[in-house]
C-alpha cells in the first residue's frame, strides 16, 4: 500500500451490466424514461453492483463525531459540550438518524473522533480521541498532516467494517457543533468562491451572527490560501476530524467498490475533497438531498450532482442521505418486479400512450 493511500485507483464499474440494466427498462411496461431519476438509479446500482438485478437490503450508516476548535470564535449559538451529548444520544437511540436507522433496518456504526469536552465510553461507540477537537483554523491549521491522516483512515476503517458485513450502501453522518464554518472555508476554497456566497446559519445564527461567522471564514481562508497547493491541504488546514475521517471514508468506498449516498452540505464538501484528491470516486456516488444550508447547491454543481429530494433539511448526521434510502429500494423493486411487454403481453406501443 502506498503513503497515500487515497490515491490508489477506484474500483471499475460494471458496464457489461449497465448495459443489460438498461435494456431491461427498455423492456418494461412503461414508456422509456417515464420513472425519470428511479430508472437511472436502478440501472447505476445494478452497475455497480455487477447484478442486473439490484438489491439494497443492506445499509450502512457510519455517523463521524469532532469536535472543532473555531468554535471558541462564536460561529454557532451552540456550546462544543452538546457534540458529546448529541452522541450520547445517537448512542441511546434517541437522534433522528437512529430513529431513521431503526426505520430502515440499516446498521448504525458511530466514532468518535476526539470531542472537546470528554464523555463516558459508551456502548456500541468507536471512542479514537485522535485529538480533543481540531485546533483553531482561524489562527491555525486546523489538523497537522499526522492528524489528518489518522483521521481519513478512522473513516476508511469504518468502510472496511462495512464491507466485512457485506453492506450494499454506506452513508456517511456526521455531527461537530461549529462544522459548517470548516465546510465553507474548505468549499471555498475548492470552488474558488467568495465566503459570502457560500455561508450560512448553521444552528440557528441570526444577521449579526452570520455577517461575524463570514468574517471569521474569509479571515481564515486568508491566512491559509497560501499553504492550500492541494485537496489534502485544503483538508488539514481549514477542515476538521469528522470532514477528514468522511472524505477518507468515500474514498476507501470507491476503492473497495461500495456505492456510496452522500447527505448535506458539510459530507458533499468532503466528497467534494475527495473528488479532488482521486477523480475517480466520484463514479461511486449518489447524493441523498439538497440542503438548505446555502452553500451546498454551489457544492452540488462543482460535483456535477444532481441530488434525489429537497425537503429543506439541514440537520446533518446523515439523515437526507437516509431518507432518500426508500427511493433507491423503490427503484430495485421496480427494476426486478414490474413485468416486461412479453411478460404481461402488452403491445410495447400502447404503453407509450
Amino acid at each position: 500500500m502506498t503513503t497515500a493511500w487515497w490515491l490508489e485507483p477506484v474500483a471499475p464499474v460494471d458496464l457489461v451490466v449497465q448495459q443489460q440494466a438498461w435494456q431491461r427498462q427498455q423492456q418494461l411496461t412503461k414508456p422509456a424514461g417515464a420513472l425519470g431519476q428511479l430508472e437511472r438509479v436502478a440501472v447505476q446500482l445494478a452497475a455497480w453492483q455487477g447484478d442486473p438485478a439490484p438489491q439494497m437490503q443492506r445499509v450502512w450508516i457510519s455517523v463521524f463525531a469532532g469536535d472543532h476548535g473555531v468554535a471558541v470564535e462564536g460561529v454557532s449559538t451552540v456550546p462544543q459540550a452538546v457534540t458529546g451529548q448529541m452522541l450520547r444520544n445517537f448512542a441511546n437511540g434517541g437522534a433522528a438518524i437512529s430513529v431513521m436507522a431503526r426505520q430502515l433496518g440499516a446498521t448504525l456504526d458511530l466514532r468518535d473522533l476526539g470531542l472537546a469536552v470528554p464523555i463516558e465510553p459508551l456502548p456500541g461507540v468507536h471512542h479514537l480521541n485522535l485529538a480533543p477537537g481540531s485546533a483553531n483554523l482561524l489562527r491555525e491549521p486546523a489538523m497537522n498532516a499526522v492528524l489528518c491522516r489518522q483521521a481519513m483512515q478512522a473513516g476508511r476503517q469504518a468502510v472496511l467494517d462495512a464491507l466485512e458485513q457485506g453492506t450494499q450502501l454506506f452513508i456517511a453522518g456526521e455531527m461537530g457543533i461549529g462544522n459548517t464554518t470548516p465546510a465553507c472555508a474548505m468549499a471555498s476554497v475548492l470552488l474558488d468562491r467568495p465566503v459570502a456566497e457560500l455561508v450560512g446559519p448553521g444552528t440557528g445564527l441570526d444577521a449579526t451572527g452570520l455577517q461575524h461567522k463570514t468574517r471569521v471564514i474569509e479571515a481564515a481562508v486568508e491566512l491559509h490560501r497560501p499553504d492550500c497547493r492541494d485537496a489534502f491541504d485544503i483538508l488539514r488546514c481549514l477542515g476538521g476530524l469528522e470532514v477528514a475521517a468522511i472524505a477518507g471514508a468515500y474514498l476507501a468506498a470507491a476503492q473497495q467498490g461500495i456505492p456510496m449516498l452522500v447527505d448535506g452540505y458539510i459530507c458533499s464538501t468532503a466528497a467534494l475533497c475527495a473528488v479532488r484528491l482521486n477523480p475517480g470516486a466520484r463514479d461511486w456516488m449518489l447524493f441523498g438531498h439538497r440542503s438548505a444550508e446555502p452553500g451546498h447547491a454551489a457544492v452540488l454543481q462543482g460535483l456535477g450532482a444532481e441530488p434525489l429530494l429537497d425537503l429543506g433539511m439541514r440537520l446533518g448526521e446523515g439523515t437526507g442521505a437516509a431518507a432518500a434510502v426508500p427511493l433507491l429500494r423503490m427503484a430495485c423493486a421496480l427494476h426486478n418486479d414490474m413485468a416486461t411487454f412479453a411478460e404481461a403481453a402488452v403491445a410495447a406501443g400502447s404503453a407509450q400512450c
